[in-house]
């Protein structure tokens, strides 16, 4: 037996104790206000005897319960079953009560056919009562399981819709890197076996992070500097990266990969369309409450329309989705201006 269920029962002893101690102390006001002087344990322990009878008859009362459910659709069936039951368990229980009397003067008690005539409807009603319990115990574990698996399930579609919205950055982020390889192979081919070199090396951190959502802000920054070496490459003197990482943040939890995307947005949006060179700004910063995750470029920002004419691409919305699933629906995204010119987008991160 489980300690859960020894729990139970025993929780089930003592309901059954205090009704019984309930009825014995209204049996010994009334005695006390008629002026009969009795003593309490002539009226506690036969309580006692009655609602212990009572109580182990309940497992069986809880099975058949069960086994015949009164508001299934086999209602008819149930009651054809619990009405025989409710006056057979009745005489049962007043059965036993008469043998317990004959067995100790403490217990006495009239005759089984004086007892069923005084009390048979009472000890019915006591039937329908713990069958009823158990019906209402019974659903609500029932319940309890139900709510359990849809967890269960909401979490594992929580958990596919991720991966697939992880799945969906490797195959865009790979086509990109792969076409700079490309430009690099006639015009630099040491620059392009040197990226191919570095995208092995990325790659090789992307199958280590497979089935992992979450990382630490130290391993999401050494992911994005594998991924700006291949950039860097590329661009050469174009590209001006600066970094401004909060120490307080390194082991922090974010989602992995959540800052490749922003960054190569910044780079294909503010630096690849422009002949000169161009800042790429990255900053972690913690806070009491959150990690913020900046990545701004000094190009032309957002449209002249502002942020309602933009069409996010595959990064921003396929990040703002990813975080609305992590986070919940919320502001954990935020896309904007910067007051010196160029575009910023900001991640915040509940700690």
């Amino acid at each position: 037996m489980t300690m859960n269920r020894v729990r139970v029962w025993l929780i089930v002893f003592a309901c059954w104790t205090l009704l019984a101690l309930l009825f014995a102390s209204q049996a010994l006001v009334y005695y006390a206000y008629s002026g009969n002087k009795v003593t309490s344990w002539r009226v506690i322990v036969p309580a006692l005897a009655d609602w212990y009878l009572w109580a182990a008859l309940t497992p069986a009362i809880a099975w058949l319960a069960r086994r015949y459910p009164i508001v299934s659709r086999r209602w008819g069936r149930a009651l054809l079953v619990h009405v025989p039951a409710s006056i057979g368990f009745a005489v049962l229980k007043l059965g036993a009560r008469v043998l317990f009397g004959h067995a100790s003067p403490l217990l006495a008690t009239m005759g089984l056919r004086n007892l069923i005539l005084a009390t048979l409807h009472i000890n019915v009603i006591t039937y329908w009562v713990i069958a009823g319990l158990a019906h209402a115990v019974d659903y609500y574990r029932k319940f309890q399981e139900r709510e359990r698996r849809a967890s269960q399930l909401e979490a594992r579609l929580a958990q596919a819709q991720l991966e697939v919205l992880r799945m969906q950055l490797h195959p865009h982020f790979l086509f990109n890197t792969l076409h700079a390889i490309s430009a690099l192979v006639r015009k630099d081919p040491d620059g392009a076996e040197r990226t191919i070199a570095q995208l092995s090396d990325l790659l090789r951190l992307t199958l280590e992070t497979l089935g992992h959502e979450k990382t630490t802000v130290k391993s999401e920054m050494e992911f994005i500097d594998r991924y700006l070496a291949i950039q860097q490459t590329r661009f050469g003197d174009r590209l001006i990266v600066r970094q401004r990482i909060d120490p307080e943040a390194l082991d922090a939890l974010v989602p992995s990969q959540i800052l490749q995307p922003l960054v190569e947005n910044a780079i294909h949006h503010g630096i690849a369309p422009r002949a000169a060179a161009g800042l790429l700004d990255i900053e972690v910063r913690r806070t009491d409450h959150h990690v913020a995750l900046r990545v701004r470029d000094d190009g032309p920002g957002l449209p002249p329309g502002g942020i309602d004419t933009l069409t996010p691409g595959v990064g921003l919305t396929n990040t703002r989705a990813r975080l609305n699933e992590l986070y919940g629906t919320g502001d954990h995204l935020r896309i904007s201006n910067h007051p010196d010119g160029g575009f910023v987008a900001e991640v915040f991160i509940p700690v």
